[in-house]
């Protein structure tokens, strides 16, 4: 005998199904509903043992009219104007004390927004970060929520038990009023892009660089997968790197086309990041370098131009273990600038992020979940208002692998291997440990056209330098 519904889902693409069957398999009874009538069917019928727990329902007036009140449904649908048209849909035949839960990418900016809308027209609203692809949206993904903390609790008993567990620890916490659940997945997605990009650069630097085929650089990714690199996409380029094409029984990624997709969410990341004054220069480099990899015909005129790198390095130039060292403080310094970027979005929004409670939710079920994160939430429990690079614990490793990852860097750069995270993040550090920068040059030429003043290092007079009767 089927389940009573406990909460609804609204759409059956590859993530809302995998999440529905998650919901039912841990013992939750949910109806379901797709705008295609047969994808729900051939859903119900599909899901096997889980069927008896899943109400497939024909309208949406079925839908809310299988669930106990107050309801909770959740919208698996395609960010932007496909949620909007779904409240609305929704709105007359909800009550004001039922609860929508957007748990697709989600700019958190729309969020901000269709929150406001509900308080004041209902029904209440949540939105929901939900990381960890198909694999963990059906066995445990990493879910980060933003609304109001009551709205949150009342469905928190199924978004916990759902959820990726860390020392049996769910991945699953409020982040905060509003967006603030959709804003920490966005800034999540950055970090993807920056660590995916760095791993397929110190791959480019092994492929053409020292001459190493796929098949080779795989067991290199699988012996940095048994140290502090320890993560999920290490693991997976190992993967990759070892896997055979079926058809032509070529390395599978010697046939794999050189233009990287996206969705937008690194995008938005990149743009939040210039308003809010943060410097995330690992994430802008990764997601310019996707822009450029789509670029395939410009890249092609440019070598035939230009001629191609001149590759390979000089033996001995670099080893595995140096690329390893390199890799260490790229990914310190990308996770640093992710977290201060959070930091940064509280004041801003009025928000309290829990920056160690980020770390932690992060630690399973999402695609940058990693050995570092345990360590991460550490140190910012011990202060959170330091940033991560200054953490005793990290600060030493940047210690002993920046001076490799400036080989790598240099070496790129001399030899025309394109290296833009890593370098983005050498730089970045560079300026962070330069306690008298360059910017009083950029505050005289500033006041020299503009008379925009400046401050003195002795705190003294002198708003304006000497050079008065040039400006113009």
């Amino acid at each position: 005998m089927a389940v009573t519904a406990q909460i609804g889902l609204v759409g059956l693409g590859t993530m809302g199904a995998a999440l529905a069957l998650n919901i039912a398999e841990k013992g939750f009874g949910i109806a379901v509903w797709n705008r295609t009538g047969a994808v729900t069917e051939e859903f119900h019928r599909d899901a096997g043992p889980l069927a008896d727990r899943i109400t497939p329902c024909a309208t949406l007036a079925d839908l809310v009219a299988a669930l106990p009140e107050p309801r909770a449904i959740i919208l698996m649908v395609p960010a932007g104007q496909p949620v909007d048209d779904q409240i609305a849909a929704l709105r007359p035949l909800l009550a004001a004390d039922d609860l929508i839960i957007d748990a697709g990418n989600a700019n958190f900016h729309d969020t901000n927004r269709r929150s406001e809308e509900a308080a004041v027209q209902g029904p209440r609203f949540l939105g929901m970060g939900v990381s960890g692809g198909e694999e963990g949206a059906r066995h445990g993904p990493s879910i980060m929520g933003g609304g109001a903390e009551a709205d949150w609790l009342r469905v928190a008993p199924i978004l916990e038990a759902i959820a990726a567990r860390y020392d049996d620890i769910p991945c699953a916490t409020r982040m905060g009023e509003g967006g603030a659940g959709h804003f920490v997945k966005a800034v999540h997605n950055g970090i993807e892009y920056a660590d995916m990009q760095m791993i397929a650069e110190v791959y480019g630097i092994m492929r053409d660089g020292m001459g190493m085929s796929a098949a080779a650089i795989a067991p290199v990714f699988r012996g940095w997968n048994e140290g502090i690199l320890k993560s999920y996409l290490i693991e997976i380029s190992a993967e990759v790197a070892a896997a055979t094409d079926p058809v032509t029984g070529a390395a599978m990624l010697d046939v794999i086309l050189d233009k990287a997709g996206q969705k937008g969410t690194g995008r938005w990341t990149v743009i939040e990041a210039q308003h809010l004054s943060a410097p995330i220069p690992v994430i802008e480099a990764a997601v310019a370098a996707r822009n450029t990899s789509a670029r395939l015909e410009e890249r092609q005129l440019g070598e035939a131009m230009f001629g191609p790198a001149p590759s390979p390095l000089p033996p001995g130039t670099l080893t595995p273990e140096v690329l390893e060292e390199a890799m260490i403080a790229g990914k310190i310094l990308c996770y640093a600038q992710g977290f201060a970027m959070i930091a940064a979005a509280g004041p801003a929004f009025g928000w309290s992020l829990p920056l160690p409670e980020i770390a932690r939710v992060w630690r399973a079920g999402c695609i940058i979940r990693s050995a570092m994160l345990n360590d991460m939430a550490e140190a910012l429990e011990d202060d959170p208002e330091r940033n991560l690079m200054r953490a005793g614990f990290f600060a030493e490793h940047l210690r002993h692998s920046v001076p490799p990852l400036r080989a790598v860097v240099a070496a790129g750069a001399l030899n025309g291997l394109a290296v833009p995270a890593l370098s983005a993040g050498l730089a970045w550090f560079d300026q962070m440990r330069t306690a008298r920068s360059t910017a009083n040059m950029i505050q005289g030429q500033r006041d020299f056209f503009g008379a925009h003043g400046f401050d003195r290092v002795d705190g003294g007079p002198g708003k304006h330098g000497p050079w008065g009767a040039h400006q113009g």
